[in-house]
């Protein structure tokens, strides 16, 4: 890929040098700090649009939760903790199933960051959402480890996963007239235009991109850490040319592959730009990103910080203030529209049947609808108190750790 992205003045290679040599290692570290590497999600919600019929039948696609003796103590409990400096100990890893099967997603938590998550909950405030927020305080919700559960191939594929991806585009996506639909490749008569954004304003252009971006994302890293075989019993995952190929080379998707790859940057872009604009709301003494380790806490606080100071460094960002700039009237409801179709699709997610997927998919679903909610709240943020809580804007935690890891992917 070269050249400019449509509705940028951004080059694929400028990005390309900005990410590899400035952010990636840095985002990469902080995806490490016990802060953003810890994850609430229910993955038990029904599907709310069709009978779940499509749960993953793969052997260990399911959740194995830890045993009641093993949930830590801060969650349990009403009452805050004193919290834990013990060393991170793996001897719970024998007690709860490892992610070293498919789909299976390993529910351990370590003993240092036990105590911890009582105490993040008092910093989560609800706000106008642009996802369907799981509800933390359900019993089905746990604290998940991300770097314990890689995005990868977990072998969920089929009618299932189709439906998912054809619901989010055909019923919840503006889209150029003329992108193949169905995604169903065994589809019979298979029909390609010349593509054409005829009739689709900026705001439902960007919409479309950022979603097709998403999928790519999600195609990317199944393909970069693909089950290439088992034997006795011991998978072994890696990097799958071929399936790479038939979902982005020109030739085989007869040109669709590349403008996916490009919407992939023009995601990346999206993000970026709400990094920069969210900064103000982390640069402040009073917000904190708190796991009761103080050290780490300012070490995490420091490096997200420096990476903020780099987002602003970038000198082609993408320009939102073109987007609903219409009458006040017609801009007002194009955001409302927009704000429901990214609701929905973050309800379909929990229409994903494999729960390895079904975690990721909610996560960037997540972490994409949280930098919406910054790139539309920039004076709110722009006006926020030096001292004291936000009143007019707020993040949750789960909102931080979304938007970090989805950006991250």
């Amino acid at each position: 890929l070269t050249g400019v992205l449509d509705d940028c003045l951004c080059d694929i290679e400028s990005i390309d040098d900005f990410n590899t040599f400035k952010i990636f290692p840095k985002i990469q570290k902080l995806q490490e700090r016990d802060y953003f590497r810890y994850y609430k999600v229910n993955l038990k919600r029904p599907c709310p649009f069709w009978a779940d019929d499509g749960h993953c039948s793969i052997k260990d696609c399911h959740v194995e939760p830890c045993p009641e003796s093993k949930i830590p103590v801060g969650i349990k409990a009403g009452s805050s903790n004193k919290y834990s400096k013990a060393a991170n100990n793996s001897k719970e890893l024998e007690d709860c199933e490892q992610a070293n099967k498919l789909g299976a997603v390993n529910s351990t938590l370590s003993n240092q960051s036990k105590e911890a998550f009582i105490d993040w909950a008092r910093y989560d405030d609800s706000q106008d959402h642009f996802c369907e927020l799981d509800d933390e305080r359900s019993p089905d919700a746990q604290y998940v480890d991300l770097l314990l559960n890689p995005e990868r191939y977990t072998g969920y594929k089929g009618p299932s996963a189709w439906r998912v991806w054809n619901s989010i585009y055909e019923e919840n996506c503006f889209k150029p007239r003329s992108v193949y639909r169905p995604l169903n490749p065994l589809a019979p008569s298979r029909v390609y235009l010349s593509f054409s954004w005829t009739g689709l304003c900026l705001e439902k252009r960007v919409f479309y991109k950022l979603i097709s971006g998403l999928h790519a994302s999600i195609n990317l890293h199944l393909c970069a850490n693909y089950l290439l075989e088992e034997t006795w019993g011991k998978p072994r995952w890696g990097p799958n040319v071929k399936e790479f190929t038939r979902r982005f080379d020109p030739i085989e998707t007869k040109g669709e592959g590349p403008r996916r790859l490009k919407n992939l940057y023009f995601l990346y872009l999206i993000e970026l730009r709400a990094l920069s604009k969210v900064a103000p709301y982390f640069e402040r003494s009073v917000v904190d990103l708190y796991t009761g380790n103080g050290h780490e806490d300012a070490e995490s606080k420091a490096l997200l910080l420096d990476i903020f100071r780099d987002t602003k460094s970038f000198h082609m960002h993408f320009d939102e203030k073109s987007m609903f700039a219409g009458d006040k009237k017609g801009a007002k409801s194009l955001k409302e529209e927009f704000r429901l179709h990214f609701k929905n699709i973050s309800r379909i997610m929990d229409c994903v049947g494999c729960d390895k997927c079904r975690l990721w998919g909610k996560l960037q679903t997540q972490g994409l609808g949280t930098a919406l909610k910054i790139l539309f709240s920039e004076k709110e943020i722009q006006s926020l108190p030096e001292n004291s809580p936000s009143k007019g804007f707020q993040l949750t935690r789960q909102e931080i750790v979304a938007l970090i890891n989805a950006f991250g992917r």
